[in-house]
């Protein structure tokens, strides 16, 4: 399985829904893949990224906003706060994925969709998540 491409998907339909205020309805998730072909085991990482995520978005954006320090999260680049949004909650929900990697994958996800200076910014704030997740 391709993981770093279903965050990247991951990452496009939690900014769709941010962007829009939308809801992650079965609609919404069945619009996203309608024009992509890819295999069920990037479907359902990916997925299972944004639907974890989703669930717990409101206990996420504060464990962010605690370790950023007087950054609220609509300051964010909106790709930027999604990427912590995904990342985080590998970190801290999903047990069987090393943050080392969640951070690097992040960070090479942001290289490709943000700007030059977010992976440097990025990188900051998910080493900070580790520790808190005690997972550094």
């Amino acid at each position: 399985m391709r993981r770093r491409k279903a965050r990247e998907y991951a990452l496009q339909l939690l900014f769709q829904l941010d962007f829009t205020g939308k809801s992650y309805t079965f609609q919404a998730r069945d619009d996203f893949w309608s024009d992509k072909n890819e295999s069920g085991d990037v479907r359902d990482f990916a997925e299972g990224l944004v639907k974890g995520t989703v669930e717990h978005i409101e206990e996420i954006d504060k464990l962010i906003e605690k370790v950023t320090e007087n950054w609220a999260m609509k300051r964010m680049a909106a790709v930027d706060r999604n990427i912590l949004r995904f990342a985080a909650y590998e970190i801290f929900f999903r047990k069987d994925i090393p943050s080392a990697v969640t951070i690097n994958e992040a960070l090479e996800i942001a290289k490709k969709y943000s700007s030059s200076e977010a992976a440097s910014f990025l990188n900051g704030v998910l080493d900070k998540l580790a520790q808190e997740a005690g997972k550094a």
